[in-house]
């Protein structure tokens, strides 16, 4: 009975770990889309001159399409970090061909 109650706890342990783990992942990936790094958490930052009325942004993370497969596949993309140098790789599901 004690090994019983000690596999199921265990497999309760693992199985909410796994979630943490991808609930994890998917904010890091929400926040990189957003223009914020996870890591050093700079944010994109907005200017602007008066004079000419123009409004300048410097962009934290770069991003750059390592791999597309098509309309049904995801787009790997590979994102950067200017300030800290974080280098990530996530897959984002594209949206490119709804018909």
């Amino acid at each position: 009975m004690q090994t019983f109650i000690f596999l199921l706890i265990l497999f309760l342990i693992s199985i909410f770990s796994i979630l943490l783990y991808f609930k994890l992942k998917n904010q890091r990936v929400y926040k990189l889309l957003k223009g914020e790094c996870p890591n050093c958490r700079e944010k994109t930052r907005t200017f602007y001159d008066e004079n000419t009325k123009t409004v300048f942004k410097n962009e934290i993370i770069t991003k750059r399409v390592v791999k597309n497969h098509g309309c049904s596949g995801v787009i790997e993309v590979e994102f950067k970090c200017r300030n800290c140098n974080l280098k990530e790789l996530h897959q984002v599901p594209s949206h490119s061909c709804n018909m």
